[in-house]
């Protein structure tokens, strides 16, 4: 079996804390895949633990099905800010992340998770307040703690999750609502597009608030 772990290029500093002041607005994951003509967006299966936002370079993680091990190896590339995206092939039998993984991304800055697979200890996480998003919860752990085997599994390579094809340093916008995915390559272009729908979208609620009707609403914004 193969481990493979990858060091990522990730986006520019400036461009990600722009990214994070447009996704300050409501719904930021409905604007980010309004802005790439509704692409990026993952299955509605993958859900939040509670109400929470993440938005970060996405570090990938391959994990094998019938093979699956803890993500510790993720830890040994990650860095403060990063959010680490897991394709565990979308089991939800046997969890592949837990409270004592959640702690140690906190320690280090990691801003979230988000698992194709199954998590486990959410109580815990919650407590420490680790954004985390998965595509089930149960008991199960995997055979890692009891064997101590960590491998297989590939670090910043390309993976499927959530229906979504995800290559390290792409950006993640993530909310309560769901998540989006943005090509690191596009980045510049989807930041622009999803700045002036935020900016339309807040002045279509003044003008909702100021009585203006829905004629009135299309005609200047053209659709809501």
């Amino acid at each position: 079996m193969k481990k493979i772990i990858n060091e990522m290029k990730r986006p520019d500093a400036e461009l990600i804390d722009e990214i994070k002041k447009v996704a300050e607005c409501y719904s930021a994951s409905c604007v980010f895949t309004d802005a790439q003509e509704r692409a990026g967006v993952m299955r509605s299966d993958i859900k939040p633990i509670e109400r929470t936002k993440i938005v970060g370079p996405a570090l990938t993680v391959k994990l094998h099905n019938n093979d699956l091990v803890d993500c510790l190896d993720a830890l040994k590339v990650a860095q403060a800010g990063d959010v680490i995206v897991v394709d565990a092939n979308g089991e939800t039998e046997t969890s592949i992340w837990g409270g004592l993984m959640a702690g140690l991304c906190k320690v280090k800055g990691v801003a979230g998770a988000i698992v194709d697979g199954a998590i486990r200890d959410i109580d815990e996480i919650r407590d420490m307040d680790f954004s985390i998003f998965s595509k089930a919860i149960v008991p199960r752990a995997t055979h890692t703690y009891l064997s101590g085997r960590q491998e297989p599994i590939e670090i910043n390579v390309a993976i499927s999750c959530g229906g979504v094809i995800v290559n390290p340093g792409d950006l993640i916008v993530a909310d309560e609502i769901g998540v989006t995915v943005i090509r690191q390559e596009d980045a510049r272009d989807v930041l622009n597009k999803a700045a002036k729908l935020a900016e339309n979208e807040e002045l279509a609620r003044r003008k909702i608030k100021e009585g203006k009707t829905l004629d009135e609403l299309l005609a200047e914004f053209g659709r809501l």
